[in-house]
């Protein structure tokens, strides 16, 4: 584990806001365990372990229905985890994988029949290498007859020069995170307002509300 890598609270308080009934998380991994899922050897972190039963008794506690699982990036294209985890989930979970260009047609099948809905393309430099666009269209065309949706990981600096990609995408677009949006600038700044425009225009783009602590500035306990 990294030493700057912040784990998992190990007794987390219950939420005082009770979730509806059938309520879904929409965004959750699995990390391991390593030493039956190894990392992937170019991953850019490496966080503690995170298994499926631990996901699952947390998913329990907070309430939650189902989960959505997506392919952590530190596990690269091997989707043994992710789909154990799906496996074990007793049709409670579906899952986002990362696949290459050189995944077959019988291997998006396996993933399909585990639970797999969607692929996600990650363009945070400090987490990924790059990609060329060109494979990453050609994934989605091999994706879209299976009705997946492709999920994309962006920082809100680089939507300008993401935005004909995305728009031209033969899928449900998914956006993780919120467009990671800048919040020490205004909410009705270029920025946000360039993010609320490719929802607005574009009803096949969804955003997740998800993971507001990894946008504070300050960080924990107080996360302002």
């Amino acid at each position: 584990m990294d030493p700057d890598w912040l784990p998992f609270h190990p007794n987390p308080s219950k939420p005082a806001f009770k979730v509806p009934a059938g309520a879904v998380d929409a965004h959750c991994h699995v990390f391991g365990p390593a030493a039956q899922f190894p990392f992937a050897p170019e991953r850019k972190y490496t966080p503690c372990d995170a298994s499926k039963e631990q996901l699952f008794a947390l998913r329990d506690f907070l309430g939650f229905e189902r989960n959505v699982i997506v392919q952590a990036t530190c596990h690269g294209t091997d989707n043994r985890a992710l789909v154990d985890a799906l496996e074990h989930s007793q049709g409670r979970a579906r899952g986002v994988a990362s696949v290459s260009r050189g995944v077959t047609d019988a291997e998006l099948q396996a993933l399909h029949a585990a639970g797999v809905r969607g692929t996600r393309f990650n363009f945070v430099r400090r987490l990924v290498d790059f990609t060329p666009r060109e494979v990453l269209a050609e994934i989605a065309g091999r994706i879209a007859p299976l009705g997946w949706h492709v999920v994309v990981y962006f920082e809100a600096q680089d939507l300008p020069e993401l935005w004909d990609f995305f728009t031209a995408l033969p899928t449900t677009v998914v956006v993780d995170h919120m467009g990671r949006p800048d919040v020490g600038k205004p909410v009705d700044g270029d920025e946000f307002g360039l993010f609320m425009r490719l929802m607005r225009e574009h009803e096949n783009i969804w955003s997740k509300v998800s993971c507001p602590e990894r946008l504070s500035l300050s960080g924990p306990p107080a996360y302002a």
